[in-house]
């Protein structure tokens, strides 16, 4: 009954990193944010043991931190750490999206393209946190399609750390593009197959589409080192939550 019980506990601990890790990668939570073991175990239901577990995972996953006095936060990626992990994303993304272009149709197109015009009305109506899951949906169907198991885990482990970090994205750093917003050029080099315009769409919307963002994170750095207290993160604007 013992090893049954351990079993158990286990597998409850695996569900609940992998809810908070959903939470995390579409920006559910934000830089800072205090996770207690308590609280979460009492809003799912279960003992504190396998929340406790799920978050340690996390904090080795670099998504949370644990800080003096045994407290546990979102981690908040610094200037240098984003660019770092968004340099690994160019390669990877586009990659995961060739992968997956031959097995994407036109079903799944009409899908897509109705998931990027629910981000372009979240985004109008100022919905900030839905506009967050629809992007995060919007990348991930296209990279799960690709049918690799691994290379979605390397990219899930990518986005816990910068999903929270996304909770700036809104309004501070709006995504701007100088013609047509690159999702729908996503959209339209998947319809064509045009492999060269898939790499480009995608890679544009992180650089283009997120220079504002990089504008911001360099704001809080410069204020950071002119005495702001390193160790307090700034909090995003109060917004919509879906």
């Amino acid at each position: 009954m013992a090893e049954l019980s351990e079993i158990q506990a286990t597998s409850l601990s695996s569900q609940i990193y992998l809810r908070l890790r959903q939470q995390l990668m579409s920006a559910r939570f934000q830089p800072g944010d205090r996770l207690k073991i308590r609280d979460l175990a009492q809003s799912l239901g279960t003992s504190e043991t396998p929340v406790r577990e799920a978050l340690f995972q996390l904090v080795k996953d670099g998504a949370l931190e644990m800080k003096p006095g045994y407290y546990i936060r979102v981690r908040r990626v610094n200037l240098k750490e984003y660019m770092e992990l968004r340099d690994i994303r160019l390669l990877m993304e586009p990659y995961a999206a060739l992968k997956a272009m031959p097995r994407i149709d036109a079903a799944f197109l009409k899908k897509l393209s109705a998931t990027h015009d629910k981000l372009v009305e979240a985004e109008r109506t100022k919905d900030y946190s839905a506009a967050l899951q629809h992007n995060y949906d919007f990348h991930f169907s296209v990279y799960r399609k690709s049918g690799m198991p691994h290379l979605i885990e390397i990219l899930e482990r990518l986005w816990i750390q910068v999903g929270p970090l996304l909770t700036y994205l809104y309004p501070h750093g709006h995504p701007t593009y100088r013609g047509l917003h690159q999702h729908v050029n996503v959209i339209s080099a998947l319809t064509a197959k045009d492999e060269k315009a898939v790499r480009e769409a995608f890679e544009q919307d992180l650089i283009e589409g997120g220079a504002n963002f990089v504008r911001y994170l360099t704001e809080i750095e410069g204020k950071e080192i002119g005495g702001q207290d390193k160790d307090e993160a700034p909090r995003p604007s109060k917004r919509k939550r879906a």
